[in-house]
């Protein structure tokens, strides 16, 4: 019995050991709050990191007051699930997900990001999406014609997904509608339903159409103009300054969390072939898209590059002008970035092979004159023959386009009432009126 006990015990101690070096499920936020607030020690601290949060996004805290909120931040550390969180892209809930996630992290600095806020879809977007697949769907659907617009065309097959079509035409409208008594669009409802298109259309459209390749500037300019740009983001006093722009972002929960997830996943590293320090460029294309319909829209800077950056000015930044350029630099300087688009089908591709028509009927090989010479004196062709081959080579040209074959004799043999009746024949007419006009003399 001690050493059956013994036994037990080491069995125990190794299954709780192995079960602590395992990483822990990652759940999503809501979940893990839900479960915070049934906790009698979660709860308190949990309470006050919302009010801390709720009151830093009005203005920034006292010292006592800050002192407070740490402690409170600290007693959470032993709440494991709440700190490991993630949410979900474009999930319902995703805005209330968010603010759970940002709540617990109340005193990380605003300035840079190591985690994605977002549940790590490496995996299953590599599968959906890998550039190279991306690229040749890009490539091929894009030069159907030679001298077409890609882009056109690209809007052309989105056309023809239904889904994809509707999705565009609500953001369109949404981005172009002019609210009654302004000039302006309503900004908000252009962002959400540029959002949705991006979440809810498959990346082989909706990549398609924001990354179509772009040999002049009427193509650029229609890429450019995908977004709406005179809606989605641009001012009519002119370009803000960067620094702004990010402290906006930063105070809007879903802005700061695409920004957190671009620069999680296109940090650049030249240590990767890829360029990303993820080593994964779809990844990268698919948080910059994310950032389309928030306050830092990105697009591309002018018709005739697949430079992309926001659109802000470091003009006017004092000693905060190199901080200015950081924000910058984050997409017109960002190597993974441009990797990304350029494997995706941002320059001009190479031709790709389009599927060729069926092959013609093989046509005789020229002889020479010579030798044609004496096959016409040797033997002239068969007349019937040469008309035989034609008769099968029409009944097989009908048989293709699923026509009424041509009648035959032999067609008709045994067609009994289905098929075609033949009359009596002009030499037996003939002969007949000739009897009948005897027998009428006589």
């Amino acid at each position: 019995m001690i050493f059956l006990g013994i036994l037990l015990n080491v069995f125990i101690t190794g299954s709780s050991l192995a079960t602590a070096s395992l990483p822990l499920p990652v759940a999503d936020c809501l979940e893990a709050q839900q479960r915070c607030v049934t906790d009698p020690e979660c709860l308190p601290a949990y309470r006050v990191l919302e009010y801390c949060a709720d009151e830093e996004a009005v203005s920034p805290l006292a010292p006592e007051a800050r002192h407070e909120c740490l402690e409170a931040q600290g007693a959470l550390l032993q709440y494991r699930p709440l700190l490991a969180c993630k949410c979900q892209r474009g999930a319902r809930r995703e805005e209330q997900c968010l603010k759970v996630y940002w709540t617990v992290r109340f005193s990380e600095g605003k300035d840079e990001y190591h985690v994605s806020p977002y549940e790590d879809l490496q995996v299953g977007l590599l599968r959906h999406i890998d550039v190279s697949h991306m690229a040749s769907i890009v490539a091929a659907s894009s030069l159907p014609l030679d001298g077409q617009n890609h882009c056109l065309k690209a809007a052309q097959d989105c056309g023809l997904y239904e889904k994809c079509g509707s999705l565009r035409s609500e953001y369109v409208l949404a981005c172009t509608k002019r609210v009654p008594g302004s000039d302006r669009c309503n900004r908000q409802k252009c962002h959400r339903a540029l959002r949705r298109f991006l979440e809810r259309v498959p990346e082989e459209y909706s990549f398609g159409v924001l990354f179509c390749p772009c040999a002049d500037a009427l193509c650029g300019e229609r890429r450019r103009k995908t977004i709406v740009p005179s809606c989605s983001y641009e001012e009519p006093d002119g370009k803000p300054s960067c620094l702004s722009l990010q402290g906006y972002c930063l105070r809007d929960e879903l802005c700061r969390s695409r920004l957190a997830d671009f620069q999680h996943n296109c940090q650049a590293s030249s240590q990767s072939p890829s360029g990303c320090l993820s080593d994964s460029r779809a990844v990268c294309l698919k948080a910059y898209a994310g950032l389309i319909g928030t306050i830092m829209t990105p697009n591309y800077v002018s018709n005739s590059s697949t430079e992309v950056s926001q659109w802000c000015s470091c003009e006017g930044s004092g000693n905060r002008w190199q901080e200015c350029l950081r924000v910058l630099h984050m997409f017109d300087a960002n190597s993974c970035l441009r990797n990304a688009i350029g494997a995706l089908g941002g320059s001009p591709p190479r031709p790709v092979e389009r599927t060729s028509p069926p092959p013609p009927r093989p046509t005789p090989r020229p002889v020479p004159t010579i030798q044609r010479d004496i096959i016409i004196a040797n033997a002239l062709p068969d007349l019937s023959t040469v008309e035989d081959s034609d008769e099968e080579e029409g009944e097989q040209d009908h048989q293709d386009f699923n026509v009424i074959p041509p009648y035959t004799k032999e067609s008709n043999v045994g067609s009994g009432a289905g098929g075609v009746l033949w009359g009596p024949s002009p030499l037996t007419l003939l002969l007949a009126g000739v009897a009948l006009t005897r027998g009428c003399q006589g």
